[in-house]
C-alpha cells in the first residue's frame, strides 16, 4: 500500500486554495484544533504531501531557522513541523515515506530539527534526541527551556558536535521550539 502513495514538495506561495484547505483539514482532524493560526505563521514552509489514490493522507513541512551550538555560527535549520497523518491511514508507512523524502530534500542545510514526542518513530528514521540544555535566544538573551525536548537530523553539513551541550534557537512567538 505504502508504494502507492505518490509525495510531492511544494512550496506555501504556489499552493492552491484547495490544498491548503486540504492541508489544513488534515492538520485540525490530526491535531484536534484549529490549526489554521499556526500553520499560517509558516511564511517560508515547504510542504510535502503524500496522497494515497489522490486523497491527502500524510503531510510535513519544514521552515528555515536558526540553531546554535556554543562556539559556532548559527546553523541555517530545516525546522519541521506540522507532521500529520489521517486516523485512518496510519501505521502503513506513509509519515515515514512523506519523512524519508523531506530529508532528502533538506541536504543543503546544516541540520534538521524538530520537537516531538515520538521519539521512537524519528529515531527509527535516524533523528538524535538532543541531550544538552536548551534554551531561545531573543535579543541578547538566552532563556532556559527546560521543558522543552529536540531531535535533530545530522545532514552532510552538520559539524562534528556533542548532542550533550547546550543548543538555542532564535525567538518566534507561539511555540519556542
Amino acid at each position: 500500500m505504502a508504494d502507492e502513495l505518490s509525495i510531492n514538495v511544494i512550496k506555501k506561495r504556489i499552493i492552491s486554495e484547495n490544498e491548503y484547505a486540504e492541508i489544513l483539514d488534515l492538520c485540525n482532524r490530526a491535531y484536534g484544533v484549529d490549526y489554521r493560526p499556526f500553520l499560517e505563521t509558516f511564511n517560508d514552509a515547504t510542504h510535502v504531501l503524500g496522497r494515497y489514490r489522490k486523497q491527502l493522507v500524510s503531510h510535513a513541512i519544514w521552515v528555515t531557522r536558526w540553531i546554535q551550538y556554543p562556539g559556532l555560527p548559527p546553523w541555517r535549520t530545516a525546522y519541521v513541523e506540522a507532521v500529520a497523518t489521517d486516523e485512518q491511514y496510519r501505521n502503513r508507512g506513509f509519515a515515514t515515506l512523506v519523512m524519508k523524502k523531506l530529508a532528502e530534500e533538506i541536504l543543503d542545510y546544516d541540520v534538521g530539527g524538530l520537537s516531538t514526542g515520538s521519539y521512537d518513530f524519528y529515531s527509527r528514521l535516524g533523528w538524535k534526541l538532543w541531550r544538552g540544555p536548551l534554551s531561545v535566544r531573543k535579543a541578547d538573551e538566552l532563556i532556559p527551556t527546560p521543558d522543552d525536548t529536540v531531535m535533530v537530523l545530522f545532514l552532510p553539513k552538520t559539524p562534528e558536535i556533542d548532542i550533550n551541550n547546550p543548543l538555542s534557537i532564535e525567538w518566534r512567538d507561539g511555540e519556542l521550539w
